[in-house]
């Protein structure tokens, strides 16, 4: 199975081409990118089909980040992703941001709790915690970073994604034993991994949401006076 995995989700812009025959990548290409995730896009992807043999022609599945992340970045992504699987006749999975990050923790660390965390603003995170014996520890939640941090409790904690700077310290002062594996968008090779292993009948390319939107509807559609 050949397999195209795409990530806007978060400040990179990036795609990589994998079989499940091999962990050598076929080819690959990732930008760090906080905005510009639409002009940058699809350039990238040709750039990298280019370097393919069998171009579009040779791919099983699409894989791409579904979030949490930038509204935009996943709108972006996941456009793209599903005009190839519609022009190819393939299908496309969804890979979740936090199970990007999270897995190649796993498999380094046995004994510790991995904590993808992903900076929500406003003094939040979007988290999920897992370990190899307990499997899922807290699922994936939109939380402010003092219950993040209460949740995690007082045990060796590995914290990867972009909220891992701004949790650690509340987290340590809970009593955990901190450790910081990374703190930037998952690798592309991983969203391509776990896109291979996904049931395209689960693993839908739609967006998560663990929140809602910043903007709220006026009261009655009126502006409010003084």
């Amino acid at each position: 199975m050949r397999i195209l995995a795409i990530d806007t989700a978060l400040e990179a812009c990036a795609a990589c081409v994998a079989t499940d025959a091999s962990d050598d990548l076929l080819a690959e290409e990732s930008m760090a990118l906080s905005r510009g995730h639409a002009e940058a896009l699809l350039p990238l992807i040709e750039r990298v089909m280019a370097r393919v043999e069998g171009g579009f022609g040779s791919l099983s599945r699409v894989a791409v980040t579904v979030g949490p992340g930038s509204y935009t970045g996943l709108r972006v992504g996941l456009s793209a992703a599903r005009a190839i699987g519609l022009a190819t006749h393939i299908p496309v999975v969804g890979v979740t941001t936090l199970s990007a990050l999270l897995a190649p923790q796993l498999a380094l660390n046995g004994e510790a709790l991995i904590v993808a965390a992903i900076d929500a603003r406003h003094g939040a995170v979007y988290l999920q915690a897992m370990s190899v014996g307990e499997g899922v520890v807290i699922p994936p939640r939109h939380l402010p970073i003092e219950e993040a941090a209460r949740l995690l409790g007082a045990r060796r904690v590995i914290l990867t994604g972009s909220g891992a700077a701004v949790l650690a310290p509340a987290a340590t002062a809970a009593g955990a034993s901190v450790e910081i594996a990374g703190t930037g968008a998952p690798q592309i090779a991983w969203v391509a991994s776990l896109g291979l292993v996904a049931d395209p009948g689960q693993a839908l390319p739609r967006p998560l949401y663990l929140r809602g939107p910043d903007a709220r509807p006026q009261d009655h559609a009126r502006i409010a006076r003084a």
